[in-house]
């Protein structure tokens, strides 16, 4: 049995939407939470919380970033580049973002930052961190995946060194992303923006929860943890995919492939099959935004993992 774990309380949280400015739940929850702050007052939430529109140009133009990926410029090496007047807005912006919310790495950046993504693939309700031993974003995932029962709830993990971690959430001590879908670059899912808003309110709920100084039981939870990322087969001379995703795989996100399965379908009708030795479940099938980055899934492993009871340190 693992032991109980104390952990300093939680005095700062940011809710981020538009890190993409054509995902447009987030953008859309961030706007309902102002509006519920402004209407309130400080008797919203018993914790200080701070809304962020991440990429204000993005949003305004509904293009998911101006000159870089904004969610890849959070990298140490990154944020400390200095700025020129050829560096991209995104860079510039993570500096900014890093100052409102971090420093990154520091005693002062924010406890908790949930920053909020839709997908076009059907990931459901999908909980991202970046740390096997985040005990307060697998405690959150626990919480979530008990409250919130009308879609599944997945955790997939990207173990990476906390340095090289390149995403908006790295900022903060305990950074979490939620990610949404299926729903489409630059449509709002009445469904899809309920599921997140759910999410946000039961992280919401979590933290006082947490604060108030109960003890959070402990237990087990299954995680993805990413493995490799395949490309859709492409013409040598041109680049170009020469397949799609199989009918048979689109929409069957974290489903468990197994070698022969039909992964891709030629445009000139050839069943294209999975070929690893290994079993492993596809993610982000098919998704919009991976095609610029010669990306068709990515393949995770599942582990389970064992989560510590934790409290709060009151006194």
């Amino acid at each position: 049995m693992m032991e109980m774990i104390s952990l300093p309380v939680l005095r700062r949280v940011a809710i981020c939407g538009g890190t993409h400015g054509n995902e447009m739940s987030g953008i859309y929850v961030v706007l309902e939470l102002e509006r519920q702050q402004k209407e309130k007052g400080d008797a919203a939430w018993s914790i200080p919380l701070t809304t962020v529109l991440s990429n204000p140009r993005a949003i305004e133009e509904c293009r998911r970033y101006m000159d870089k990926d904004l969610n890849r410029c959070f990298t140490s090496a990154l944020l400390r580049s200095p700025i020129t007047s050829d560096t991209p807005y995104e860079i510039q912006r993570a500096q900014q973002l890093n100052s409102l919310l971090g420093p990154k790495g520091s005693e002062d950046a924010v406890d908790i930052i949930c920053d909020l993504h839709n997908t076009t693939a059907n990931m459901g309700l999908t909980v991202i961190s970046y740390s096997w031993s985040n005990w307060i974003c697998l405690q959150i995932f626990k919480h979530l995946q008990a409250k919130i029962t009308d879609v599944p709830v997945r955790l997939l993990l990207i173990n990476v060194p906390p340095g090289e971690a390149y995403s908006l959430e790295s900022v903060a001590k305990y950074g979490i992303s939620l990610e949404v879908g299926p729903q489409p670059q630059g449509v709002v899912r009445s469904d899809i923006f309920n599921f997140m808003k759910q999410g946000v309110d039961a992280i919401l709920d979590w933290t006082e929860t947490f604060n108030s100084g109960k003890v959070i039981e402990g237990g087990e939870v299954e995680a993805y943890l990413i493995q490799k990322s395949i490309d859709y087969p492409r013409d040598p001379k041109t680049g170009k995919p020469t397949a799609a995703i199989h009918p048979q795989l689109q929409d069957q996100d974290f489903c468990l492939l197994q070698r022969g399965d039909p992964v891709f379908l030629t445009f000139s009708g050839e069943t294209l099959s999975y070929e690893e030795e290994e079993p492993l479940h596809p993610l982000f099938i098919n998704e919009a935004a991976y095609y610029e980055k010669g990306i068709a899934f990515h393949l995770a492993r599942k582990k389970t993992l064992s989560v510590p009871s934790i409290r709060a340190k009151t006194d």
